[in-house]
């Protein structure tokens, strides 16, 4: 599991540093401050590869830079390995060949590690799959680096070169899931269970797979795997939402990654891990309310369903723009293993800061919370207004165009719903005697 990083002229700020929970850890901020940055160098600090230098096709994951080419750029790092030993690691930018160093080798084992990129890629690191051998000062690969599937490929497979032959190393979601059906084994058995565990089923009917397969059309020879949905028993997967399709093919790449471990630990003589590590950017992403609710302690049960052991343990590093989220964490959040980060801009420059946990108790209060920072939860113009409205009654003169008390009433009447609170306040104002 990772436990820190810290970093010198990489990325938004001059330095950064992160201290993580063994099991839960949350990072919030607005838009371009560095969220996906830091879930992509926590995959490479656990991998020592950058996702897009092994996949051309993805849209992100990129190779950090140092921000001021000419001052050093240092990542540092802690990870506890296999064996519990915790290793301190340091690489620097060399600039003449635009790479990152460091001592050579394969010094940790975090165990299995998903990482689920925003616009639907995945990587995956395997502990018995994706080695390294040591040549003088550079780590040069023995076999793949890791698993980096783009989005299409997830549910098409994955061809990548080894050894100058272009080798299918993974059939894909339709291909894999089929031959699953067909075959009743416990492949089948833990695909639907981890379906069923990552989807709402509070008060309606779980998420399973349809009965039987699809044809798209007569030309696509596929059978395509179906989803049962309450409208009809067999939805065709590719049919299915955006959301569902997010949460099936999560469902998939962890049933893939494990099934494929432990052949892997058969063949090698080795133990499966216990250990998952998952990275998860824009968690809520395509996902209903009702399912953001869920997502994050469902992720923390699903490994136990996945390795068929209630001593495997995960560690979560997810990056959320979602109050929902935050919210659903309040009956699992533990202080002594989890964290809550925010990321925010002081004087121009960002920040990352570890918050306070406090249980905010509903979605408006995480809103305004210092996780989030709207001043109000709600419409900038109701904002506004009642901003306005609130100086009028301090007495203070309100800004144009609200610079008499009609002008703010009738933009109140335009903004607020009738059941707004903001309305005893004002109404006592309004209904005063006015000279």
């Amino acid at each position: 599991m990772l436990e820190s990083l810290r970093l010198r002229n990489v990325g938004p700020a001059p330095e950064m540093e992160l201290s993580l929970g063994p099991r839960l850890n949350l990072i919030t901020g607005d838009n371009g401050l560095g969220k996906s940055f830091l879930l992509d160098l926590a995959w490479w600090a656990l991998t020592r590869k950058w996702p897009h230098d092994l996949n051309s096709a993805l849209t992100s994951g990129y190779a950090a830079r140092p921000t001021d080419p000419k001052s050093p750029a240092v990542i540092e790092l802690k990870v506890r390995g296999k064996a519990g030993r915790l290793v301190d690691y340091k690489s620097e930018y060399n600039a003449l060949e635009q790479a990152w160093r460091g001592k050579a080798g394969r010094p940790w084992n975090p165990g299995l590690v998903l990482y689920a990129l925003a616009d639907g890629a995945f990587a995956v690191w395997d502990p018995h799959r994706n080695y390294w051998r040591t040549d003088r000062d550079a780590d040069v690969q023995e076999r793949l680096p890791a698993y980096v599937f783009s989005s299409q490929e997830v549910w098409d497979g994955l061809q990548v070169d080894i050894q100058g032959r272009s080798t299918r190393v993974c059939n894909g979601l339709l291909a894999d899931w089929a031959s699953w059906i067909r075959e009743r084994g416990p492949d089948a058995h833990r695909m639907a269970a981890v379906l069923e565990g990552l989807g709402p089923h509070v008060g309606e009917e779980p998420l399973r797979p349809g009965a039987g397969f699809a044809r798209l059309s007569v030309n696509d020879a596929r059978d395509i795997p179906t989803i049962s949905m309450s409208y009809a028993p067999s939805v065709p997967i590719l049919h299915a939402s955006l959301g569902i399709r997010r949460i099936t093919a999560l469902a998939y790449m962890m049933c893939w990654a494990w099934r494929e471990h432990r052949i892997a630990a058969d063949q090698l003589g080795e133990t499966a891990s216990s250990r998952v590590v998952v990275l998860f950017d824009e968690i809520e992403a395509h996902l209903h309310p009702r399912w953001q609710r869920i997502i994050v302690p469902a992720l923390l049960k699903v490994v136990q369903t996945l390795t068929e052991d209630q001593s495997a343990s995960i560690q979560l590093i997810a990056a959320t723009h979602s109050p929902l989220v935050l919210a659903s964490v309040e009956p699992h959040f533990d202080e002594n293993q989890d964290r809550l980060f925010g990321l925010g801009l002081d004087a121009g420059q960002v920040t990352l800061q570890p918050q306070p946990w406090a249980k905010q108790g509903d979605v408006l209060n995480w809103l305004v919370s210092e996780s989030f920072g709207l001043t109000q939860a709600r419409s900038v113009e109701g904002e506004r207004a009642i901003e306005a409205a609130e100086a009028w009654m301090r007495g203070d003169p309100p800004a144009p165009p609200f610079e008499t008390m009609e002008n703010i009433h009738r933009e109140l009447l335009r903004v607020l719903p009738g059941h707004d609170p903001f309305w005893p306040r004002w109404i006592v104002r309004w209904e005063e005697p006015r000279s």
